[in-house]
């Protein structure tokens, strides 16, 4: 057993932030940010109410942030081999 956690988004190679999911529960967050992302342009629509999408939008990236943030590899700038 290993005592590095598990990251459901690890690290980018090169840059800041986290890369694609390395789990099904990443995937997961994933797939539920993009389904909330085109729902939104139903809910609000662009020509009606763009402040609202732009808030809603601004909103769920806010949260798939957080999610990155906590249940992903710590972020800080990388320059390819750790």
């Amino acid at each position: 057993m290993s005592d590095r956690p598990t990251y459901w988004f690890p690290a980018k190679r090169y840059g800041w932030g986290w890369g694609l999911p390395s789990s099904w529960q990443g995937w997961l967050v994933l797939a539920a940010f993009a389904a909330l992302s085109a729902a939104g342009f139903f809910v609000f629509p662009p020509k009606e109410k763009p402040g609202a999408l732009f808030a809603y939008v601004v909103a769920i990236i806010g949260l798939l942030i957080a999610i990155c943030w906590l249940k992903g590899a710590p972020p800080r700038w990388r320059w390819g081999k750790d």
